[in-house]
């Protein structure tokens, strides 16, 4: 994969440098409530402020504000005051949220104009908003001179290890509601895997029809609830002996065990999407087991990564993100790439030189 010219080869002492970060983080209460984008932003600051720049300005989508309300709701400004928390400097500033602007959506050059105006460079390390073609991931990268950051870099370079010779055996595990997010990655990647394995919603949708060009792993038996509540009754059935009317909220013991032997067993291991409804802890055992067999592999010396929000967030509450190879920031951004598709925030960085 070629990649796009760092942050690390650009003269930036004082100059005033505009950064597209990834500070789309979840609010409660007027608070951030999970600063993990926040703090995966602040190496390549760090590196800026550190080589002398005379002004950093960080720009961020919060949320999706389509309201006037929203407005108020998506308010840059408890992401902003976390992270002068994190990373206090008078030279640093964050802009109002780039999607209160309705031309940041259509990458607008109006708008792309105003971000660039007064500025001296581009940095780009917003890898999870990358495949969106919006005024600050792509058009203002054709007004400043433009530059990857530190972890967008750190992703494209993590991720495309699975697009490239692998250790085997490689393991695809996928998860989640809907298989058409993921039938793109699951084409592209899984033709080259050695075992793909499917639980969640998207289990049930592959058994009554896979358009998939080669076979997939799926449960034998699930955890099945009278009604989608987290205190609803339940009991471990065969796949094809769930009483009608119930659900499959979870993969079931003997599914959980078979999905972990092979996932030990891994020389590679990419996961994206939890096996059931995760969020409920009687539901949850089965991406529990998952998140557990990724982290064994990882510690026998395999690649792992792990990729989307909830997988992501069901192996940082379990306490295993530091004990796999790569957790990655992007959701919608990773599957692209892994389908095999252009990213236009990446596409718009001039190319590395040897």
């Amino acid at each position: 994969m070629s990649l796009p010219r760092s942050v690390e080869s650009a003269h930036v002492e004082g100059k005033r440098v505009l950064v597209r970060s990834d500070l789309n983080v979840p609010l409660q209460d007027g608070r951030v409530a999970d600063d993990t984008r926040i703090r995966a932003s602040l190496p390549t600051l760090r590196l800026l402020l550190e080589r002398g720049v005379r002004e950093v300005a960080v720009c961020s989508h919060l949320g999706r504000p389509n309201t006037d309300e929203d407005r108020s709701r998506f308010a840059i400004a408890p992401v902003a005051a976390r992270l002068c928390e994190l990373l206090p400097d008078d030279r640093l500033t964050v802009l109002e949220n780039t999607r209160f602007h309705p031309g940041e959506t259509k990458n607008d050059a109006g708008f792309a104009g105003e971000l660039a105006d007064a500025r001296d460079l581009y940095v780009n390390d917003a890898f999870g908003s990358a495949h969106r073609a919006h005024s600050s991931t792509e058009a203002v990268a054709h007004l400043l001179p433009a530059y990857a950051g530190l972890l967008l870099l750190a992703e494209l370079e993590h991720l495309g290890r699975l697009l490239g010779d692998v250790a085997r055996p490689f393991v695809l595990v996928a998860g989640g509601a809907k298989v058409e997010d993921k039938l793109g990655v699951l084409a592209h990647l899984g033709d080259r895997a050695d075992t793909v394995i499917v639980g969640g919603k998207m289990a049930e949708e592959l058994r009554d029809e896979n358009p998939l060009p080669f076979p997939v792993e799926l449960p034998s038996d699930v955890v099945a609830a009278a009604s989608f509540d987290a205190d609803a009754e339940a009991r471990v059935t065969a796949y094809d002996s769930v009483p009608e009317g119930w659900l499959g909220l979870d993969v079931g013991p003997e599914s959980r065990e078979r999905f972990a032997e092979i996932v030990h067993a891994a020389g590679t291991v990419f996961w994206n999407g939890p096996m059931g409804v995760f969020e409920w802890p009687r539901f949850a055992e089965g991406t529990n087991a998952v998140a557990d067999a990724v982290a064994e592999a990882s510690g026998r010396g395999a690649y792992t990564v792990v990729g989307g929000g909830d997988s992501v967030r069901a192996i940082t509450e379990l306490g295993l993100a530091e004990r796999v190879s790569w957790v990655s920031t992007g959701g919608g951004a990773s599957l692209e790439l892994l389908e095999g598709k252009e990213l236009p925030g990446v596409a718009a960085i001039p190319r590395a030189t040897a």
